[in-house]
């Protein structure tokens, strides 16, 4: 009798534990986006690598971070290193543009060779679950952050675990982000 209490006691802690234990061990890498091109694009696919997530967006102030990502990509992508833009229209509508005229906007004006997702949202009640993801520990583990507009940068490691989050006027090649780069 003792043992089969003590075995549905168990059974019951892990069962309402279990839900809250996997959502905090998800990482990363255990996400599936869209590219700009509407194709799945599994995060799995970087195991090893550092990535560094940004919101972007065509016609704010911090635009011209585009040409800073794409220096840092091409300096670094040899070192392990990728940075994902996600588009997304929640500061003042600007990133109104299609998929297609965002893609032909980043590689005309700033020759952007790393990979650009679908446009997604980055806050609110339709947020992306990749950014509920970045934006709660509850979830990742290590903060709480809220997007506060455009350009935003988050760095994960080469496991899938959030480091940090650089605000979106810190432009790319700061010292935070060099020293993880680096590291």
């Amino acid at each position: 009798m003792k043992k089969s209490v003590l075995f549905t006691l168990s059974t019951l802690i892990m069962m309402i534990t279990a839900p809250a234990f996997s959502q905090q061990a998800k990482t990363f890498h255990d996400f599936t986006v869209m590219d700009i091109d509407g194709k799945p694009y599994s995060l799995s696919a970087l195991k090893g690598k550092k990535v560094l997530v940004v919101n972007t967006a065509s016609k704010c102030g911090n635009t011209p971070q585009y040409e800073d990502l794409e220096k840092l990509y091409k300096e670094y992508k040899g070192k392990n290193l990728v940075i994902i833009g996600f588009p997304a229209n929640n500061f003042l509508g600007q990133e109104p543009g299609s998929n297609e005229e965002i893609k032909n906007f980043c590689t005309l004006n700033y020759g952007v060779t790393f990979p650009m997702m679908s446009k997604i949202s980055v806050k609110g009640k339709d947020m992306d679950p990749l950014y509920k993801w970045l934006t709660t520990k509850d979830l990742n583990g290590v903060m709480d952050s809220d997007v506060s507009w455009n350009f935003q940068k988050y760095m994960i490691d080469e496991n899938g675990k959030l480091i940090g989050m650089v605000e979106p006027k810190v432009k790319p090649y700061t010292e935070k982000i060099l020293a993880w780069l680096n590291n």
